[in-house]
């Protein structure tokens, strides 16, 4: 099976666990996923669907991130809005799409041929990205070890929203071989 497969298998299976979830609990879900398989020769796959977003920085500059499923999004593709005005827009929670709904989910997907040392991928939820700059937040990421470059973006976030959101944060940093 290929990574861009089995990303897809991965979201899709979650999707429909969710789904039946939902039904038997009788909720709406709101459920969005990011994530990124690494192989041992530096290639990376990366796949999300809702609006949690994955950023691949080459030191503190953002090489691409994933593109939101979201209702703000689609404004900002037709030039209505611009990406500040989406941040703070009143209906950046609408989805336009997230796992566990009557249809399949919109599926992103993303190939980098070639991780290099100095790289870094963070994963996250918009209760962590929405609070954030993209430079800000390869600033952090780069000046911060890898064992404390989740407490910047982990408290201001908890700061900004008094913790009322979800705060899910995974960050890689490839280290330069010694």
């Amino acid at each position: 099976m290929t990574a861009p497969s089995m990303l897809k298998q991965i979201i899709e299976e979650a999707h429909i666990v969710i789904k039946l979830t939902a039904l038997s609990a009788e909720q709406e879900p709101h459920s969005t996923l990011a994530a990124f398989l690494i192989n041992p020769g530096g290639e990376c796959h990366w796949a999300h669907t809702g609006d949690s977003r994955i950023y691949h920085y080459q030191g503190s500059k953002l090489v691409h991130r994933t593109t939101d499923h979201s209702y703000v999004q689609t404004l900002v593709d037709k030039g209505e809005i611009t990406e500040e005005e989406a941040n703070v827009h009143p209906q950046s929670n609408i989805l336009m799409g997230c796992l566990g709904t009557e249809e399949m989910p919109p599926i992103t997907q993303h190939f980098i041929p070639q991780l290099r040392p100095e790289d870094v991928l963070l994963a996250c939820s918009d209760g962590v990205w929405h609070y954030f700059s993209a430079s800000e937040m390869g600033s952090a990421l780069t000046m911060l070890s890898p064992h404390g470059s989740d407490r910047i973006p982990d408290s201001k976030a908890r700061s900004a929203r008094g913790g009322g959101d979800n705060l899910s944060l995974v960050i890689v940093k490839l280290e330069p071989l010694s």
